[in-house]
C-alpha cells in the first residue's frame, strides 16, 4: 500500500532530524492521507480515493472532483484517478453542448 496521493501524486519526502547538538539523522516526512468518498457530478456516483488533506481542500476550492481531474496532468494521477478522468471526459463529450 503506497503512501501517495491519488490526485496530486504527493509522496513521502526525506529530511533530517536535527538535535540540539546539530547531529543530523535521516527521517521521512509522510503525507497526511485520508481515505475519502468523493462524488462526481458528471457521472452521478461516488469514488473512494486516498488523497492528502491539502488535495481535499483543493477539491472544495476548485468545485469538485470533475474540475480537478480535468485540469490535472495525467502524470500525477493514479491509475484509478486516470480511469475516472477518462469516464468524465467521455460523459462530457457525449452530452450535447447547450
Amino acid at each position: 500500500m503506497s503512501r501517495r496521493c491519488e490526485l496530486t501524486g504527493v509522496g513521502p519526502m526525506v529530511g533530517h532530524n536535527v538535535s540540539h547538538s546539530n547531529i543530523k539523522t535521516k527521517r521521512r516526512f509522510l503525507p497526511s492521507l485520508a481515505a475519502v468518498t468523493v462524488p462526481s457530478d458528471a457521472l452521478g456516483q461516488t469514488f473512494k480515493l486516498k488523497i492528502t488533506n491539502a488535495a481535499l481542500r483543493t477539491l472544495d476550492f476548485r468545485g469538485g472532483l470533475d474540475n480537478v481531474l480535468l485540469n490535472s496532468r495525467d502524470e500525477v494521477l493514479s491509475p484509478k484517478a486516470l480511469k475516472i478522468k477518462r469516464q468524465v471526459k467521455a460523459k462530457l463529450a457525449a452530452q450535447p453542448a447547450a
